[in-house]
Order: C-alpha cells, then sequence, then structure tokens
C-alpha cells in the first residue's frame, strides 16, 4: 500500500475510534446515575415492624434511609401541615385510612402501575394513590379453654347480648380497634355503630390498653374473648405452642373480620429531584419483593400482600377470611370515630 494511502486510512480510523462510546466513560456515566441519594421515611409503623426491612434496603441499594417515627394519625397531621414543603419521600401508614386522607387532600404522587400489579386490587388504592404492603385482619380471640368457634355468634353486633356480659377484652384507645370501628361506621351506619358501642359498655367490655395485653389476658382466663388483630396470637405461640388462645374470623363481611392495610405512599415535596423521587419507588417496589414479604410473614406474622408470597404456615390462607367488601381509602374519619368513642364514653 502507499505511504499517502497508508496515512489516509489511518487517520480515518482514528476519526472513527473518536466517534465510538468510550465504555469506560459509558461506564462513569451509569454510576453516576446510579449515585447514592439520600431518602427520607416518615413511619406510622414502629422502629421494631419496620426498621429491619428498612435496613435490608439500605444494604441492597447503598441508598440511606432516614427515618421519623410516630403514630400513624401524627405522621398523618404533620404531612397535612407541612405540605409540599414536606422532606418525606416515603410514608408508610398502619392503615389505610391515613393513606386515603394525603390522597382526598391532594398530598400524594401516584404509585406506578408496576408496583401497584404487585397486589390485588381491594388491597391498593383504585386511584393508585397508595398501595398496601401487609394485611391486618381483625378476628375474634378466644381462650380455648372456656369455649369453641362454635360458640361465638355470627357478627360482632351480636356481642352485646347478655350472654357476652363481662366476657369480652377490648382496646378502645387502640388505632386498630379505631379504624375497625370507622369501618363498622361505614358498613352499618353512624347510630348502629354508636348503638354496638354503648351495648358493649352497658355490657360491661373489660378495656386493655393494646391488643397484645388482651391476648395475654385470654391466655392467663381473665376473659374468655376478645377483640384484637391476627398477629398478636403467633407472637404467644411462638414462645408457647401451647398457649390456650386461637383465632376466629367472622363471616360473611362482617366488620369484625376486617382486613386492613399497613401501605406505602409516595407524599407530594417540592425539594425532591428525580433521582430521590425514583429511589422512593425504588423503596415501595421493596418493600412488596419477595425477601421483604418473606420477612413480614415469618417476623411479624402480618400477611404478605404481593402475589405469590405464601403467609406464615401456621395461619390461614387471607382468600379465606372474609372481609367486608369496601374502598379501604375511605376509612379516613378517624375524628369522627374518636368523637363517637368519646361521646358514649369509650374514651376519655
Amino acid at each position: 500500500m502507499p505511504q499517502s494511502f497508508r496515512a489516509i486510512a489511518l487517520v480515518l480510523m482514528a476519526l472513527v475510534c473518536a466517534a465510538l462510546p468510550n465504555p469506560a466513560s459509558g461506564q462513569a456515566a451509569t454510576a453516576n446515575e446510579a449515585e447514592p441519594v439520600e431518602l427520607v421515611v416518615y413511619s406510622g409503623r414502629s422502629k421494631s415492624l419496620i426498621g429491619p426491612v428498612l435496613e435490608k434496603y439500605e444494604k441492597a441499594s447503598g441508598n440511606t434511609v432516614k427515618v421519623k417515627y410516630g403514630s400513624t394519625a401524627g405522621m398523618t397531621a404533620l404531612l397535612l401541615e407541612e405540605g409540599r414543603k414536606t422532606p418525606a419521600d416515603v410514608f408508610i401508614a398502619q392503615d389505610a385510612g391515613a393513606l386515603g386522607a394525603l390522597a382526598k387532600n391532594e398530598r400524594v404522587h401516584s404509585v406506578p402501575e408496576s408496583i401497584l400489579v404487585a397486589v390485588e386490587p381491594r388491597f391498593r388504592s383504585p386511584d393508585g394513590d397508595w398501595v398496601g404492603v401487609t394485611g391486618r385482619a381483625r378476628c375474634v380471640a378466644y381462650n380455648t379453654t372456656a369455649m369453641k368457634p362454635a360458640d361465638m355468634p355470627a357478627s360482632i353486633m351480636d356481642f352485646t347480648d347478655p350472654t357476652w356480659k363481662g366476657r369480652v377484652g377490648w382496646a378502645p384507645g387502640n388505632g386498630s380497634f379505631q379504624a375497625f370501628v370507622t369501618a363498622m361506621r361505614k358498613r352499618v351506619g353512624d347510630e348502629a355503630t354508636e348503638a354496638w358501642l354503648r351495648g358493649m359498655i352497658a355490657n360491661e367490655a373489660v378495656v386493655y390498653p393494646k391488643n397484645s395485653a388482651i391476648v395475654r389476658a385470654l391466655g392467663a382466663g381473665e376473659v374468655d374473648l376478645g377483640f384484637v388483630n391476627h398477629y398478636y396470637l403467633y407472637r404467644f405461640l411462638a414462645e408457647d405452642p401451647k398457649f390456650p388462645v386461637r383465632n376466629h374470623f367472622l363471616p360473611n363481611g362482617d366488620p369484625g373480620a376486617l382486613v386492613n392495610v399497613a401501605g406505602a405512599c409516595l407524599p407530594v415535596q417540592e425539594t425532591q429531584s428525580p433521582q430521590q423521587r425514583a429511589a422512593a419507588e425504588d423503596l415501595i417496589r421493596f418493600l412488596l419483593d419477595q425477601e421483604a414479604q418473606g420477612y413480614f410473614a415469618e417476623s411479624t406474622y402480618e400477611y404478605p400482600l404481593a402475589k405469590g408470597v405464601a403467609p406464615a404456615r401456621q395461619m390461614i390462607s387471607l382468600e379465606v377470611v372474609e372481609t367486608p367488601d369496601m374502598d379501604l381509602s375511605d376509612l379516613d374519619d378517624l375524628q369522627g370515630t374518636l368523637v363517637m368513642l368519646r361521646k358514649v364514653g369509650a374514651l376519655p
């Protein structure tokens, strides 16, 4: 090849190489796009329940998560007060009513469809405003020495009968109980709900501070039955398989069998970067993946809501629980429920 042609060929090769993308620079760009970010999470769930999963997310993603813990009602009020100036990228709530309240006040972004489809429609917002992460079923726990499931009435409304006088434990100050009462109001109306509350008080329902105290009292034989969330029993059974208490789920869509959700949403905020928004979505996606859902099933005994993930072996299938057919977003009138509970004397 003549020298002149060789020189031209070398120049052309150099130009082509210069035009091709540099693999190293591409990797650097990708790494830059995936640089760790800091997320702020508001949690209405306790650190003992959600903290271990958030730590798993940090290790898996490289992102840092700063968590502000508080009651679900308190966190919801704070988000409404802060408005678009909130620093929260993700809100994890104990119940759907709080998520519904934020959605109705236009305080949330839509959750991507790719996340929503992991969960059955009944356990997520019909408008895509929030998604359930775990299910928490209301039930009637009972002392197995004192009674059998066949002795139970068909509806929670029937526990005002004198047959149950002094035999039932409840926790009117508990958030899960209050969400259940809100569901009852939606299901049967305020008048019937108020009458039921007054009937339970007249029937000398025994007051406890929380669900776990009711289950402990059942085991000790202080009361025969109690209105609780399903998972507390399994914590006692993990310590003592002979613990003499079992759960009973009321049939026919009774409000006493409400399955509420702990769920998550994406609060609207004005300082969030695109990278933080993407990471916030990834965090919710992580809460619904196999590892996190398996943790919830086996460690907290809540119902995993992602399709294809089974509950703990000793628990009945969620499909068997005949929960009321309702939009859980509508359980947002906690204030109205608190007013009613105070009116009848169930709360001070």
